[in-house]
């Protein structure tokens, strides 16, 4: 349940969101998507209220979704597919190559997701996501199935993907450390009803390295965010 949830993401901005399980995180960012109408209220891109899924968002899930049948380089078109202008075959190809080169699988175009690991499953989802070239990347835990290695990896991996392809992004996530690693702003929400207990914007400078995580700044800002939290997260 959210309730009177309100605020705003600047462009090219990274905003993460956390807050306790089942509050409500998920549930806001598929109406951001235009997936689920929201109850009251509105969500606007552009001052245009949001009615239903456009090409101006993609979503990338946790559970990464793709098409069993449908090899890495056709997953990744399948999104330009969709696309009103309806881009012929040859464009489709190249940008979906373009994108594939982007998340680091030149040479993986041809194989099917059962034979890719969860980080390479995910950078496709990553590709896919950003082939139709959104105005806002909205990202749902992308990397809460993954294991720790891998999840720290792909962290790195994605902000070398937006310094190349700038996105405006809407990140959840359920960790502390990810959320503070990654935005440039952090929306902490309260539990159900759902409501923003505090903003904190991050003072880190780009390009980050994992230096950073051990920081007397970090772990301040980490502190900060927990203590506001942990009296919203059932034990």
């Amino acid at each position: 349940m959210i309730d009177d949830l309100s605020f705003a993401i600047a462009d090219l901005e990274f905003l993460a969101i956390i807050g306790p399980s089942g509050c409500g995180k998920s549930t806001f960012l598929r109406i951001v998507d235009g997936l689920i109408p929201p109850d009251s209220g509105s969500v606007c891109l552009n001052g245009v209220p949001i009615t239903g899924p456009g090409k101006g968002r993609a979503m990338v899930f946790q559970g990464f979704d793709l098409f069993p049948w449908r090899t890495t380089l056709a997953n990744i078109e399948f999104g330009l597919e969709l696309l009103d202008d309806g881009l012929p075959r040859n464009e489709r190809r190249a940008r979906a190559m373009q994108y594939l080169e982007l998340v680091g699988l030149r040479g993986f175009e041809h194989v099917y997701p059962h034979q890719l690991s969860g980080g390479m499953q995910q950078r496709v989802g990553i590709a896919r996501a950003l082939a139709i070239h959104p105005e806002i990347l909205l990202m749902d835990e992308p990397f809460g199935a993954l294991d720790v290695q891998t999840r720290d990896l792909l962290q790195d991996e994605l902000l070398r993907i937006l310094e190349r392809d700038k996105k405006t992004s809407l990140f959840v996530t359920h960790s502390i450390e990810e959320a503070i690693y990654l935005a440039d702003r952090i929306v902490v929400l309260s539990s159900r009803p759902a409501r923003v207990q505090q903003t904190i914007v991050v003072p880190f400078p780009r390009p980050r390295t994992d230096a950073l995580k051990t920081s007397p700044e970090f772990l301040e800002i980490r502190h900060r965010i927990w203590q506001g939290l942990k009296g919203h997260v059932a034990g």
